[in-house]
């Protein structure tokens, strides 16, 4: 059922970065229960054709399109954008939601490692796969970063964007800061 507010938003295009786990799966799939058509990407699509099958046969309104794009790769992203212009004539709504970890200290870690991940802007801690990625060499200190605290769910956030997209369309929300109560920093 759509949610009041969003009827303006059926059958529009929306693009989400990082489709193919945690935060951008959850979008995905909001969005695509609201009635969108959403272009989901990641460098591996696997993920979003099986999400995008379970959209399918839920019976959801919208359509979910896996696209492979590494965002890394000005090529792909170039050549994404062109698809998505001549297939749909543009994108109404983005989600940049793309994100990546790297396991250096900043001390050690490289300037141009650091600039990508600076570059990736984050809700507080949500428990998704990101810390297991982290410290693929360390599940349980990967394990142990959700355990410390409730942490924020993915559809936490899928449901902060969908508040976003239902407000009235004179009413424009410039930011929203979310993270887990018991999170301190």
């Amino acid at each position: 059922m759509a949610r009041p507010g969003m009827e303006r938003w059926r059958d529009r295009l929306a693009l989400v970065t990082g489709a193919s786990g945690g935060i951008g799966a959850a979008v995905a799939r909001a969005l695509v229960q609201q009635g969108l058509k959403v272009v989901g990407c990641a460098r591996t699509v696997g993920n979003i054709e099986e999400l995008a099958a379970e959209c399918k046969s839920a019976g959801y309104p919208g359509t979910l399109i896996p696209y492979r794009c590494d965002l890394s790769n000005e090529e792909d992203i170039l050549s994404m954008f062109s698809a998505i212009r001549s297939q749909h004539s543009g994108v109404d709504i983005c989600i940049n939601n793309a994100g990546l970890a790297r396991p250096d200290t900043l001390l050690s870690g490289s300037t141009s490692g650091w600039k990508d991940m600076f570059n990736c802007i984050s809700p507080g801690v949500v428990e998704t796969q990101f810390a297991f990625k982290l410290h693929d060499k360390d599940p349980e200190k990967a394990a142990a970063t959700y355990e410390q605290m409730k942490c924020l769910k993915p559809e936490d956030v899928a449901e902060a964007v969908i508040y976003v997209l239902s407000t009235p369309a004179h009413i424009q929300i410039g930011d929203i800061q979310m993270r887990p109560t018991e999170q301190v920093t």
